[in-house]
Protein backbone atom coordinates (compact mmCIF):
# COMPACT_ATOMS: atom_id res chain seq x y z
CA UNK A 1 0.00 0.00 0.00
CA UNK A 2 1.41 3.38 -1.00
CA UNK A 3 1.67 6.27 1.41
CA UNK A 4 0.06 9.62 0.58
CA UNK A 5 2.62 12.37 0.12
CA UNK A 6 2.06 15.45 2.35
CA UNK A 7 1.35 17.84 -0.57
CA UNK A 8 -0.71 15.39 -2.61
CA UNK A 9 -4.44 16.10 -2.97
CA UNK A 10 -7.01 13.37 -2.98
CA UNK A 11 -9.38 13.18 -5.93
CA UNK A 12 -12.82 14.44 -4.97
CA UNK A 13 -15.94 13.60 -6.96
CA UNK A 14 -17.71 16.45 -8.70
CA UNK A 15 -21.15 17.49 -7.57
CA UNK A 16 -23.88 16.58 -10.03
CA UNK A 17 -27.52 17.60 -9.82
CA UNK A 18 -28.24 14.51 -11.95
CA UNK A 19 -27.57 12.40 -8.85
CA UNK A 20 -29.69 14.46 -6.47
CA UNK A 21 -33.15 12.95 -6.72
CA UNK A 22 -34.68 15.54 -4.40
CA UNK A 23 -33.48 18.29 -6.76
CA UNK A 24 -35.14 16.46 -9.66
CA UNK A 25 -38.41 16.29 -7.72
CA UNK A 26 -38.15 19.97 -6.71
CA UNK A 27 -37.66 20.86 -10.37
CA UNK A 28 -40.88 19.07 -11.32
CA UNK A 29 -42.76 20.77 -8.48
CA UNK A 30 -41.37 24.16 -9.46
CA UNK A 31 -42.59 23.69 -13.03
CA UNK A 32 -46.08 22.74 -11.82
CA UNK A 33 -46.29 25.70 -9.40
CA UNK A 34 -45.12 28.18 -12.06
CA UNK A 35 -48.02 27.09 -14.27
CA UNK A 36 -50.38 28.71 -11.76
CA UNK A 37 -51.16 32.42 -12.01
CA UNK A 38 -50.45 33.81 -8.53
CA UNK A 39 -51.57 37.25 -7.45
CA UNK A 40 -50.29 37.05 -3.87
CA UNK A 41 -48.15 35.03 -1.49
CA UNK A 42 -51.12 33.16 -0.02
CA UNK A 43 -51.98 31.79 -3.49
CA UNK A 44 -48.36 30.79 -4.03
CA UNK A 45 -48.30 28.91 -0.73
CA UNK A 46 -51.58 27.21 -1.57
CA UNK A 47 -50.38 26.12 -5.02
CA UNK A 48 -47.19 24.69 -3.46
CA UNK A 49 -49.24 22.64 -1.01
CA UNK A 50 -51.65 21.41 -3.67
CA UNK A 51 -48.96 20.46 -6.17
CA UNK A 52 -46.94 18.66 -3.49
CA UNK A 53 -50.04 16.67 -2.48
CA UNK A 54 -50.51 15.59 -6.10
CA UNK A 55 -47.05 14.05 -6.56
CA UNK A 56 -47.77 10.41 -7.32
CA UNK A 57 -45.67 7.77 -5.52
CA UNK A 58 -44.81 6.36 -8.96
CA UNK A 59 -42.90 9.55 -9.76
CA UNK A 60 -40.64 9.01 -6.75
CA UNK A 61 -40.23 5.33 -7.60
CA UNK A 62 -39.32 6.24 -11.19
CA UNK A 63 -36.63 8.64 -9.99
CA UNK A 64 -35.18 5.99 -7.68
CA UNK A 65 -35.29 3.34 -10.42
CA UNK A 66 -33.39 5.64 -12.81
CA UNK A 67 -30.57 6.32 -10.32
CA UNK A 68 -28.29 3.54 -11.57
CA UNK A 69 -28.53 4.85 -15.16
CA UNK A 70 -27.90 8.39 -13.93
CA UNK A 71 -24.82 7.28 -12.00
CA UNK A 72 -23.40 5.52 -15.06
CA UNK A 73 -24.07 8.62 -17.21
CA UNK A 74 -22.37 10.95 -14.73
CA UNK A 75 -19.32 8.68 -14.46
CA UNK A 76 -19.15 8.40 -18.27
CA UNK A 77 -19.35 12.21 -18.56
CA UNK A 78 -16.66 12.52 -15.87
CA UNK A 79 -19.01 14.65 -13.80
CA UNK A 80 -20.03 16.80 -16.75
CA UNK A 81 -23.37 17.36 -18.42
CA UNK A 82 -25.64 14.38 -19.06
CA UNK A 83 -28.99 13.96 -20.80
CA UNK A 84 -30.80 13.86 -17.45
Amino acid sequence: MSQKKPNECLAWPRQSSDLNLIEMLWHDLEQAVHAWKHSNVAELKQSCKEERAQVPPQQCKRLIASYHKRLIAVVAAQGGTTSY
